[in-house]
């Protein structure tokens, strides 16, 4: 996630921090490299421009100039701009109305919008305990109606059906009366899409608008257009009263054009942010956090809380006391520590919201993805009761988890020595040295 710009920017931030002394021409060239980066990210000049000049005013005060650590106080002014540049503070969904709550979901074909949906109703579930209806009004697409239904069904909503031949506006009304009628706390509905702004999709869309007076229109775009996205978002804005935009695909912006522009161009805060295919992949979008993940400083807060929503509680336990007591730890529990990290998104998400991630390289992640499917592939192969005892592992059945697995017998050799080797730190933990353990897995999984 915006690789490049926090590659750029993170080299500004260790050029500054440290130095004792800063001066104006100290503060031009860390500006000048700022001001590239951003551009090169592909956001709007105006933007970069107030940007920069809010920057140099507070950075040429005596704020930094008599502090004790100009460099610190400069870079925390940088962080203070990209989150006000962003929207301050994180944006709440609204349900202030009598039910159902209507959520209007607009955006052009291909931002991802039905995913989007889906996403929608798996935050609103976390929020609180509620019903939740979703109804698609988008009669062009083959199969969009079809696609929704499927993606409720994931995300466990109820779907209100609807048909090709029907009025987009007819469908949008009795999804409105169905809700009330069957006592609906919110109602999602999924707009039509074209593949550029139209006057025929707007009209649509403005008629819906006035008859379901939603409490939320959220704006639907794909990151990765970078500055298209933001021109897309201000022309929808124009025509329609958004409340609020969902920036989708953003793990495969390495730019972040859209993200630090689209607030200041259409006025309207980000809401959410899609980080992943599946319908858990959203996250509320915090500036504050959002800044620090930008200057390389990571996003612990983020990382806790979705392990505190995706990690199971019961199992954590299991693990922390095997590890106290460093007994019986076995390639069950391996396995399902790996499995732990998965549900957080996997290797890459949680170096992502790491500080100093960027110094572990796209390749060396990839790398260690590879491994650790490898891994859960081999130990898959096991039965039950080779996982619980590996010590039975011999010559004849190592060569059927190699063949089970797709892998040579030297493969399953490492990993046992691997796993002899966690045993070991296992109980180094136990007795309280985890200094020892933290030499030991160097080596184990590349980047360590």
């Amino acid at each position: 996630m915006f690789d490049n710009l926090t590659d750029r920017l993170s080299r500004v931030v260790k050029n500054l921090r440290g130095q004792g002394r800063l001066t104006e021409a100290n503060i031009q060239d860390a500006l000048r490299e700022v001001r590239v980066a951003l551009l090169e990210a592909d956001v709007a000049l105006p933007v970069v421009r107030d940007f920069i000049a809010k920057v140099k005013d507070r950075a040429l005060g005596t704020e930094v100039m008599t502090s004790l650590t100009p460099g610190q106080v400069l870079i925390g002014i940088v962080h203070k701009e990209l989150t006000a540049l962003m929207g301050e503070q994180a944006a709440p969904l609204s349900f202030a109305c009598q039910p159902p709550a209507v959520f209007l979901m607009a955006g052009l074909q291909g931002a991802g919008k039905t995913t989007s949906t889906g996403k929608l109703v798996r935050v609103i579930r976390e929020a609180g305990k509620k019903r939740i209806l979703v109804v698609s009004c988008d009669v062009y697409r083959p199969a969009a109606i079809e696609q929704l239904k499927m993606v409720a069904a994931q995300a466990e909503a109820d779907f209100f059906p609807s048909t090709g031949d029907q009025k987009p506006a007819d469908i949008a009304r009795a999804a409105l009366d169905h809700a009330r009628k069957h006592l609906f706390d919110v109602l999602i509905v999924d707009t039509a899409c074209r593949l550029h702004v139209d006057s025929a999709m707007m009209d649509e869309i403005k008629d819906i608008h006035a008859l379901l007076n939603p409490i939320e229109t959220l704006f639907v775009v794909d990151a990765m257009q970078g500055q298209d996205a933001v021109n897309t978002a201000k022309a929808f804005n124009e025509a329609l009263p958004l409340t609020g935009v969902i920036l989708t695909k953003l793990d495969g912006d390495a730019r972040g054009g859209a993200a630090l522009s689209v607030r200041q161009v259409t006025g309207k805060p980000i809401k959410l942010v899609g980080v992943g295919e599946k319908l858990n992949g959203i996250e509320i979008f915090h500036p504050e956090r959002m800044a620090s993940r930008i200057l390389g400083m990571g996003d612990v807060l983020s990382l806790l809380e979705e392990a505190q929503r995706s990690v199971d509680k019961d199992e954590a336990m299991k693990a922390v006391q095997k590890l106290k007591s460093g007994k019986g730890f076995d390639l069950e529990d391996f396995k399902s520590q790996m499995q732990q990290m998965k549900k957080l998104g996997g290797l890459s998400s949680l170096v992502d919201k790491l500080p100093g991630a960027g110094k572990i390289g796209a390749g060396e992640l990839a790398q260690g993805e590879n491994q650790m499917r490898r891994i859960e592939g081999i130990i898959n192969a096991m039965t039950p009761l080779e996982r619980r005892k590996p010590e039975l592992l011999k010559a004849s059945r190592k060569r059927r988890i190699a063949t089970g697995s797709g892998v040579q017998v030297q493969d399953v050799n490492r990993l046992l020595a691997q796993f002899e080797q966690a045993q070991k730190m296992m109980k180094s933990m136990g007795k309280g040295g985890l200094a020892k353990m933290m030499r030991g897995m160097k080596g184990m999984m590349p980047g360590m």
